[in-house]
């Protein structure tokens, strides 16, 4: 909640989560729901760019809540909430698909901000063509797998910086690692994931180069 001051300006009053926690792991449900309320909403996006079905996405969140309702007390605050709770999504989401026997596969952002981890097959050459659909599911399934080849580490702040839109501090102080080691994880994911879709015959492109800065 945000109320003005004396200037006019606006402040927001909500509590931080630090205290939010503390209150729920002493059995505070009005503060558990607090919790909920105030990240349901990221956490199933987050689901949903993962799964591409709204009802599995609804299924991955409660599961994730319901296991953070059961072991809340036992999380000690080493990472942001948040940082654990995607965590807990995430791999929620890995256990839906891997009982999904559907077909379906990860939607990955082929891009972000200008930074192409692959090739775009729709775009190459500048004129798509009849196969793009076709290219694009080759190509989305292929990171999925990619991805998930991927050390925990790498691959979570590789999320978190190409899904979630983190910055290197922001993604620092999430994980409670230097800037440094997250530049250098998002430097090798980005080279893993090209070696690997290279050896599954997905040409890889023009990885941006940003160890040069944060953006």
């Amino acid at each position: 909640m945000a109320i003005a001051d004396q200037s006019g300006q606006y402040a927001d009053t909500s509590p931080p989560d630090e205290e939010v926690v503390a209150r729920a792991q002493r059995g505070d449900h009005e503060a558990f729901r607090v919790l909920v309320e105030r990240y349901q909403g990221r956490a199933y996006g987050l689901a949903l760019r993962i799964l591409r079905d709204e009802e599995k996405a609804r299924d991955a969140v409660q599961d994730a809540f319901i296991k953070v309702y059961g072991s809340l007390r036992r999380f000690e605050g080493r990472s942001s909430f948040y940082t654990w709770l995607y965590r807990l999504v995430f791999n929620q989401c890995l256990d839906h698909k891997r009982k999904d026997k559907s077909g379906r596969h990860v939607e990955w952002e082929d891009e972000r901000h200008g930074e192409a981890l692959v090739a775009d097959p729709s775009t190459v050459g500048g004129v798509p063509g009849p196969e793009d659909a076709l290219e694009r599911a080759e190509l989305r399934a292929a990171l999925a797998s990619a991805i998930a080849e991927l050390p925990d580490d790498a691959r979570e702040t590789l999320l978190l910086r190409e899904v979630e839109g983190l910055r290197y501090a922001e993604i620092a102080k999430a994980l409670g690692i230097p800037k440094g080691t997250v530049m250098s994880r998002l430097h090798y994911a980005r080279k893993r994931l090209q070696e690997i879709l290279a050896g599954t015959g997905v040409r890889p492109g023009g990885g941006a180069a940003e160890e040069g800065g944060d953006r």
